[in-house]
């Protein structure tokens, strides 16, 4: 499962509202692609269609949709929103990165 923290929650609900999207409806799509300081990187988008390719779960009132393939390296993942001054936005809690670069962006297993 992935979960997706309070303020992840609200940050994305106020996104996908303002790019068009119905957080009720919608989805917000994760993923893991190859590339980045570390090996792998995150994706994360908003859409309004799932495959048969993709797992679904809902936490704090979020639709997530994650391809098989790239869920194996995302079991057990938190969504999580860091805001401020400092803040890095989006950042991925994934338990399964052995390794992660600076800015959180990347990882490797």
């Amino acid at each position: 499962m992935i979960k997706v923290s309070d303020t992840a929650s609200r940050k994305i609900i106020e996104m996908m509202k303002d790019d068009g999207f119905d957080a009720a409806k919608d989805y917000v799509r994760v993923g893991v692609k190859s590339g980045g300081c570390s090996g792998l990187s995150y994706e994360l988008k908003f859409d309004n269609e799932i495959s048969e390719n993709d797992k679904v779960f809902e936490d704090n009132n979020v639709k997530v949709a994650v391809e098989k393939k790239s869920f194996l390296y995302l079991i057990g993942t938190t969504l999580e929103f860091s805001g401020g001054l400092n803040g890095k936005g989006f950042v991925f809690n994934n338990p399964n990165a052995q390794r992660t670069c600076g800015c959180g962006e990347s990882f490797s297993l």
